[in-house]
This record gives structure tokens, C-alpha cells and sequence, in this order.
């Protein structure tokens, strides 16, 4: 079975993971619309594509796998994931497993207003949301809410565009300069105005990363989790894994409310006895690798149901208590011709 991996940026560490899992049985192929896309040095063969959004994109993206042989196809990036959730049937029939959730998945988890909606109708915490800036106003007023507050963007993806707001006055300028760079951002266009933007209260606790794992099928198999020692850029930097049965139970009513397909990338956090969920991320997140470094396979499951077959024993079972931080290293650029077109 070939793998490929597409939107692949900096993504190294998932080739090495998927390559161990395939043992010699494959290919892993890396895509993406940089040719300076540090993932594709390391692949076993690496295709310049045009950005996701390009006319054809879908059409292209399918002759490549085809012709490469490809088996399952995973993205990597938020912005992709409705485009391939969209065209998934295309692919299931050419013989290309695309492993993405059904499009309203993928929508509910795009937009943080109507996450906050899901986690709250599935009995689940999650922080006071408000979607306008009225709104808010009259949490605060009515003691509801209080300061630090965070203004965010309704659609938003790695972190960006996010402010926290001590008082009034900062929480009226940042609603207003939000909505100027929505556009800018690539995080929503200007005819969508405060629709674009959301507040919710800032959270306090110590922050967990769940990776709830569902099958194809989109059935609930298990939950990763591990607790966040730092972070960097909107990701997790280091975390240690443990075992919390409270959070395992968290992970499974969210994947058997959702039903998604593959990992889920979660974050919550826990202030006392309150869990309050706060992000849902239909895809590999960049807190994978530390299940991964304590001993979870989950390519190796996802190749394994692909095949039609259950994943190796222990797949499932990280070791509890290993700590790992990220550091970042060199890879050289090939050129062009070098990494490969379709």
C-alpha cells in the first residue's frame, strides 16, 4: 500500500511514522504547493501541486494518486479537509481510501461557534461563547462571564488572528480590528463582518491534547491522551502522556456523538474537577507525535482497516508517564525537478 500525504509542510515526523508502520509494504509519498516544503525532502517520492483551492486541484490531485498507485490518502491542513470530505466518493471509487470525515463534520469542526454548540447539546463542558459582540456585553454586565475575555475568529486554524482582553475598551478595539483582518488572514472574507468573529471566556487550568481515534467507519476505537508542559505558535511544543479514565470517557462521547473519520486532534482544559472542551480538529494534529514517541500506531491501524483487516496488537496502548518536546532541525531543499511534479 503507497501512502500519501498531502498539504505536508513540516510534517516530517508523520512520514517516519507511517513509513515504520509499513514496514517495507509501500511507499510514503508527500504532496504540497511549496517546493520548499520541508516534508517533501524526506519522502519517498514528493509532488509539487497547485494550492488547494486552483481549479482542477481535485482532478489532479486524483490522476496523481492513481497513477502513483496510492491507497490512502491523508491531508494535512485544515483548509483542504472540506475540499477532499467533498470529493471523497471520487476517490473510494478509483480505489483511493481517503481518510476525512463527512463534510458536515468537517463544517461543524471548521466553525468554533457551532462546536461550542455540539460539546454543550452532548452534555459536554466547554467555555462561555458568545457571537456577537452584544452578546458578550451583556454576559459581562449580567456576571455571566468576566474578564479575560478572547476575541477569535469563527473559522479559524492555527491560533491566528486571536486576541485576549483585559477590559472594555480593549474588548471594543479588538472586535473591531478583527473583523478588518479577517480577510487578510485568509480566515473568512470581508462580506462576512462580525459574523466572522466570536468571544469566548479565557480558560484556566492545565491544558490536556486528546487524539480520539474512530475507525473508517467512523465507529469510536480509542483515545490518546496527554497533558501539555508548553507551547509554541498555537501547538503543542512538549507533553507527557498519562492515563486520566475521566478523559478517556470525554474522548468517547465525542467520537461516538461526531462519528468522524481517523484521529481527531482535541483540546481541553481542566480547572479542578470542571472540564471545559475547547477545540475539535478532524485530522492529524501536531500533538500525535507524542502518543506516537509513547508507543500508539495509529498508521498502522489506519492501513490496517483500509485493508480490510483489525490493527496489530498494541497499537492502542501508549506507555503512560513518556515526555517529549519537538526541536526543530535542518532538511536540505532538492531542487525542483529533483522533488518531482505530477
Amino acid at each position: 500500500m503507497n501512502i500519501m500525504l498531502t498539504s505536508a509542510g513540516r510534517r516530517n515526523y508523520l512520514l517516519s511514522y507511517f513509513r515504520a508502520s509499513l514496514a517495507g509494504r509501500g511507499r510514503v509519498l508527500a504532496a504540497d504547493c511549496s517546493d520548499h516544503a520541508a516534508a517533501l525532502q524526506e519522502a519517498d517520492e514528493a509532488f509539487v501541486v497547485p494550492p488547494v483551492d486552483a481549479p482542477g486541484y481535485v482532478e489532479g490531485l486524483l490522476e496523481l494518486c492513481l497513477a502513483q498507485g496510492v491507497g490512502l490518502l491523508l491531508s494535512l491542513n485544515d483548509h483542504e479537509l472540506p475540499i477532499l470530505a467533498a470529493a471523497r466518493e471520487r476517490f473510494h471509487a478509483r480505489g483511493v481510501r481517503v481518510v476525512v470525515s463527512r463534510p458536515e463534520v468537517v463544517s461543524l469542526a471548521a466553525d468554533k461557534l457551532m462546536t461550542a454548540r455540539f460539546l454543550k447539546k452532548a452534555g459536554l463542558g466547554t467555555p462561555m461563547t458568545y457571537a456577537t459582540l452584544e452578546e458578550a456585553l451583556r454576559g459581562l454586565e449580567g456576571g455571566e462571564v468576566v474578564f479575560p475575555l478572547v476575541v477569535k475568529p469563527r473559522w479559524g486554524t492555527a491560533s491566528l488572528g486571536i486576541e485576549v482582553v483585559d477590559d472594555l475598551e480593549q474588548l471594543g478595539l479588538a472586535w473591531r480590528y478583527g473583523q478588518r483582518r479577517l480577510s487578510r488572514l485568509g480566515l473568512g472574507s470581508q462580506s462576512r463582518g462580525a459574523e466572522g468573529l466570536m468571544i469566548q471566556e479565557c480558560l484556566s487550568g492545565q491544558e490536556y491534547g486528546l487524539d480520539i481515534v474512530n475507525d473508517l467507519n467512523g465507529r469510536y476505537r480509542t483515545t490518546f491522551i496527554k497533558r501539555k508542559l508548553a507551547m509554541r505558535g498555537g501547538e503543542t511544543d512538549k507533553a507527557v502522556t498519562v492515563t486520566r479514565p475521566d478523559l478517556l470517557e470525554v474522548g468517547r462521547r465525542i467520537g461516538e456523538a461526531l462519528g468522524h473519520v481517523g484521529n481527531l486532534d482535541c483540546d481541553l482544559f481542566m480547572d479542578g474537577a470542571a472540564c471545559l472542551v475547547l477545540e475539535l480538529n478532524p485530522r492529524f494534529g501536531g500533538g500525535y507525535p507524542f502518543s506516537a514517541e509513547a508507543g500508539a500506531d495509529l498508521p498502522g491501524a489506519l492501513m490496517a482497516w483500509a485493508e480490510g483487516r483489525e490493527p496489530p496488537v498494541g497499537w492502542d496502548a501508549p506507555r503512560d508517564g513518556v515526555a517529549s518536546a519537538k526541536c526543530d532541525r535542518l532538511v536540505g531543499i532538492l531542487p525542483r525537478h529533483q522533488a518531482g511534479s505530477p
